[in-house]
């Protein structure tokens, strides 16, 4: 089964830990032996972090695949996948790493498995520098389940930054194949809706000022809907340690879902957290794309792998997406192509379209 090793330069383009979830999820789904050098080399600290070797060994468990170098601060490993297999996978990065990104690696393997998986997910589930799992939830899911598939997260614990201690379950059974997506009719924005919360020992008027302060900058720009974010306690059963944080969403007439959101730090005030959030999402419908910056990298290796040609509507194609591209194009021989969007109404705006001609991945084992 295993041909010539492919190669993969660490260092290239996003540079960081997505070309590693990138490439082995398309290489145990392919069934190509991988190495990959240069590994984080740009970062302040290269070389694996925790996250990023539990979602590898993850990966590796799903395929009894055989990994080396998977340790920490390694700036190389090399992969041989073998048959994907269903069943129980945990991925625990031990710290706040997020389980929003282990996911991000696991869950296209999980689709073309032998039998049902259930994904035990461990770490930070609102995190920085990551998607937050209610994005994941709430605007992810229901997009990405336009392929053809459904799954299920179970939310068990939040866990924050620094210390993580969250729990999520994804459930999901493998298909066949995956159909093709078209995501370019925006429509227009008929809802906006979040939850700002607080967890641990930070006082309930922190959920309250971030949600009214995110209310006030989106009535400045939208003024005929009504914004209803609710503030939220979380209590010691449903969290784990100290965080708060905003997450708000527009929905649109043609079912698009667009967000922003923010984490509380120390020493920022509440206001600044809502009003960051409520900026993303503005900044986020103002392009005229259908689908948000985040969910844009997320979709790449979905439309690789379906069925026939899948098109979706951007704003500026970001730094993450060409490095999706770029690898789905290197491994799975996909081809994409980005143009600028020639509707009208996108003439004075950064839009554009990412159109894939998908490899039509079947499952073997169904």
């Amino acid at each position: 089964m295993a041909g010539p090793r492919v190669e993969v330069d660490g260092s290239i383009m996003e540079g960081g830990g997505q070309i590693l979830r990138v490439s082995t999820a398309l290489s145990c789904l392919l069934g190509l032996p991988l190495r990959v050098q240069k590994i984080r080399a740009g970062r302040s600290t290269p070389g694996l972090r925790p996250q990023h070797l539990s979602g590898l060994e993850m990966i590796r468990d799903f395929c009894d695949g055989q990994l080396e170098g998977a340790e920490i601060g390694s700036t190389e490993i090399m992969f041989t996948p073998e048959k994907i297999k269903g069943g129980v996978h945990t991925a625990d990065t031990k710290t706040a790493g997020s389980v929003c990104l282990l996911m991000q690696v696991s869950m296209p393997c999980a689709l073309f498995a032998a039998c049902p998986s259930e994904l035990r997910l461990k770490g930070g589930t609102n995190a920085e520098m990551a998607p937050q799992i209610d994005y994941t939830a709430m605007v992810f899911k229901p997009i990405v389940e336009k392929f053809g598939f459904t799954f299920n997260c179970d939310i068990k614990m939040r866990g924050y930054y620094p210390k993580g201690g969250g729990e999520v379950i994804i459930r999901m059974s493998p298909v066949k194949q995956l159909n093709p997506i078209n995501l370019t009719d925006r429509g227009s924005v008929t809802k906006i809706y979040g939850r700002a919360f607080v967890a641990g020992v930070l006082p309930f008027k922190v959920a309250k000022d971030m949600a009214a302060a995110a209310v006030r900058c989106i009535r400045k720009e939208i003024r005929d809907l009504y914004v209803n974010i609710q503030p939220v306690q979380e209590t010691k059963d449903q969290a784990f340690g100290n965080g708060n944080g905003i997450i708000i969403i527009a929905e649109t007439s043609t079912g698009c879902l667009f967000a922003g959101s923010s984490l509380g730090k120390r020493g920022v005030n509440a206001d600044k957290v809502g009003i960051e959030a409520a900026e993303m999402l503005l900044a986020n419908l103002r392009h005229g794309g259908a689908v948000d910056e985040y969910l844009q990298d997320q979709l790449i290796i979905f439309m690789a792998l379906a069925s026939g040609i899948s098109r979706i509507k951007t704003g500026p194609v970001t730094l993450h997406t060409q490095t999706a591209i770029h690898f789905a194009e290197q491994l799975a021989k996909a081809k994409f192509t980005v143009k600028k969007s020639e509707d009208e109404e996108d003439a004075s705006k950064d839009t554009y379209i990412i159109e894939c001609q998908g490899i039509g991945m079947t499952n073997p084992n169904l």
